[in-house]
């Protein structure tokens, strides 16, 4: 088994480990994309193929208390465009861990995300966004949501880091700020889920791991009340500047690390 017990950190590592589950409820319900640096923490911390089980139910507790936050606001028809195209990536993920190193992975993605970032910001200063999300229902539309989706499914199964691709796609989709974080709560909640099994079979997660989660998930409801104070008083534009500096932040680390 490759894990980590609870009995194995000192008490830095812990509360590295701690901090980093609280920024995923903060990033859950305030800053998507932010987690990436929760994700350096995590492999930082723990044996890297170790960290990707351990996080990933702390990143679905995130996930359901973000649901129960923000579930009257996401925008299904984009889900539903999503998924299908979520599922290709995975498939092409896998694929691509068939040949690739760790080093390519991590440059491969790095990026990707600051390319969609560029873009993103590039789009934005040519028109302000709608208030609904309109933009999905046309031919460009599906098209974005299908090519953000490969990409999305594509980051998730490599190195977990489909939530800038995701805040991309739906910040150029026009997405406003409470529709932006009901339709990701979603999207992450049903994505993670799906994505235990796997990470079960390969020996990632034992019940030696989902007691190390269980001290983890303490830490993670108190960063979800911090990220809904703190949405609360973001107007749409900071809002928007901080979701693509962490995307920024997300794919530079990928590359210098």
């Amino acid at each position: 088994m490759d894990t980590m017990t609870l009995w194995h950190l000192t008490g830095w590592e812990f509360a590295a480990l701690a901090f980093a589950a609280l920024l995923v409820g903060f990033s859950k319900t305030a800053v998507s994309g932010a987690n990436t640096v929760s994700l350096a923490i995590f492999a930082a911390v723990l044996p890297a193929r170790a960290s990707t089980g351990i996080l990933l139910p702390v990143l679905i507790a995130g996930d359901v208390l973000a649901v129960l936050t923000y579930r009257r606001h996401a925008h299904w028809p984009t889900l539903w465009r999503l998924f299908s195209a979520v599922g290709v990536g995975v498939v092409v993920g896998t694929l691509f861990l068939v040949w690739a190193d760790d080093a390519v992975v991590r440059t491969s993605i790095g990026v990707i995300l600051l390319f969609m970032a560029a873009v993103t910001v590039w789009r934005r200063r040519r028109a302000d966004a709608d208030g609904q999300p309109d933009e999905v229902t046309s031919r460009t539309g599906r098209v974005k949501a299908r090519s953000y989706g490969v990409l999305g499914g594509f980051t998730t199964m490599v190195a977990n880091a489909g939530g800038p691709v995701m805040s991309m796609y739906l910040l150029s989709a026009g997405f406003r700020k409470l529709g932006f974080l009901g339709t990701s709560a979603f999207f992450f909640l049903i994505v993670n889920v799906s994505k235990l099994p796997f990470s079960a079979g390969l020996g990632l997660i034992d019940g030696h791991s989902l007691l190390l989660d269980a001290a983890l998930v303490v830490f993670v409801v108190p960063g979800a009340f911090l990220g809904k104070w703190a949405v609360d008083r973001i107007n749409q534009r900071l809002f928007e500047r901080l979701v693509i500096a962490a995307t920024i932040v997300g794919g530079l680390q990928l590359l210098l690390a």
